[in-house]
């Protein structure tokens, strides 16, 4: 195979310099297409993507949550268009000279899952002194796999180790030869006197970063599961063809695939920024301004059994438009099931309260929301559109535990004639999950 053409994955978060040398010293010796996975905090990730502008054909795809090293590979072993040979590089990696990968091929047979940096691990993977009886565990920061052989297997976690679980079911189903070690990888990674192709700056992110920062990224991924277990929830048993406007991860695709193989699934991503969307799961994915959509595209949809909008409505300049149009060509059996953030949440309550209310890249304070609703005001805007809300759940993530917050904001309600307990149950929901059908 052309070997300019094999893919290369990294994960990033927080270093723009380390994303830096690895795409100056990987160009300087290979045209290869590259897809940065990045997790950083609003005060990094633009640089980082600035980094990724300056190479040509580097792909740049940011979660707004630091989504660690583990997770971005399976997100991008998952979600991307990959087949053959996939090459896996350390963000703290450098390129000394080419020729590495043409060695790293060479070693690469069919039906195994991948060569690299090879060293032993126990079951909880950590490092060992011994080879009798340990795992082998072939390290991610520099590995080159076959694609469809990884995926029939567990992806890599959340962890230090983020290759442990694959690894140990490897061992455990006695297919070691699936993996093989190259020795001067191992000498690359482990001599500083010895450097054959590459160098590696190990726990480079880690040092410049202060952690593996887990707690972060399980809060992150709790919390967007269990919206996604709602939503699917919601849908229809058996969903013949599901249209996702809002494409924000891939994950509830796949679940929904996972679920009902025979299940035709599109997505919409309605982010001009992320037009090169990975199509994943999905059958289909597009990139549109969803409000300059006219009628005739949603008539080519009129068989669809579930419309998603996944944080899709606060989004758009016109999402009555958008219902007005669904509404049209929608069956009668079919529906909508909407996720929708909170603007009576009382985090942002307590925001107006301080005049502190400023946008950002995640949360309810969202620089892309254009529009707020709230428990009220969402089940009016379905109404004037031609449904009816029919199920629904209050996404609660951190509940309020200040009972002066909590009396105050009583106070506040009955004052205006509100009912207080009320209005109090509303400011918990971080979002409403819910599920609209036609009248």
């Amino acid at each position: 195979m052309d070997i300019n053409t094999i893919p290369v994955i990294s994960v990033s978060y927080n270093s723009a310099e380390l994303i830096e040398d690895l795409l100056s010293t990987f160009r300087a010796h290979y045209p290869n297409p590259v897809t940065i996975i990045d997790g950083s905090g609003e005060q990094h990730y633009r640089a980082i993507e600035a980094v990724c502008a300056r190479y040509a054909d580097v792909r740049f795809i940011h979660f707004d949550y630091n989504i660690h090293h583990g997770p971005g590979m399976a997100w991008a072993f998952q979600n991307l268009e990959l087949q053959g040979p996939v090459l896996v590089l350390d963000s703290d990696v450098t390129i000394l000279k080419r020729g590495f990968l043409e060695s790293m091929l060479d070693e690469l047979r069919p039906g195994m899952y991948g060569v690299g940096y090879v060293n032993h691990v126990n079951e909880g993977g950590f490092d060992v002194d011994y080879e009798a009886g340990a795992i082998r565990y072939l390290h991610p920061a520099c590995m080159l796999v076959n694609i469809e052989v990884l995926r029939q297997w567990p992806m890599p976690t959340r962890h230090g180790a983020p290759m442990t679980e694959p690894m140990v079911a490897i061992h455990r189903a006695g297919q070691d030869d699936l993996i093989k070690g190259i020795a001067w990888i191992k000498e690359d990674f482990s001599r500083e006197d010895v450097n054959h192709y590459l160098r590696h700056d190990w726990q480079g992110t880690v040092k410049r970063t202060g952690g593996y920062h887990l707690e972060e990224w399980e809060r992150a991924a709790r919390e967007a599961a269990y919206v996604r277990m709602v939503a699917q929830s919601l849908m229809p048993p058996a969903p013949l063809r599901v249209v996702e406007i809002g494409a924000n991860d891939g994950a509830l695709a796949r679940g929904v695939k996972e679920a009902h193989p025979g299940c035709h699934y599109s997505a919409i991503e309605i982010n001009p920024e992320r037009k090169n969307l990975a199509k994943g799961a999905c059958d289909v994915v597009l990139n549109h301004d969803i409000d300059a959509l006219g009628d005739d595209f949603f008539r080519d949809y009129a068989g669809v059994s579930c419309w998603v909008l996944d944080q899709a409505l606060e989004r758009l300049r016109h999402p009555e438009q958008l219902l007005a149009r669904i509404r049209k060509t929608i069956a009668a059996d079919a529906s909508i099931v909407a996720v929708i953030p909170n603007a009576q949440h009382w985090s942002i309550q307590a925001r107006l309260c301080m005049g502190d209310f400023r946008y950002g890249d995640n949360g309810l304070m969202r620089s892309e929301h254009l529009r707020w609703f709230t428990r009220a005001t969402i089940f009016e805007l379905f109404q004037k559109a031609g449904f009816q809300v029919v199920q629904g759940a209050p996404v609660v993530h951190h509940p309020m535990e200040n009972p002066v917050l909590a009396d105050a904001l009583k106070q506040l309600a009955g004052a205006v004639g509100a009912d207080p307990e009320l209005a109090l149950e509303d400011a918990q929901a971080a979002a409403y999950v819910v599920k609209a059908v036609p009248v």
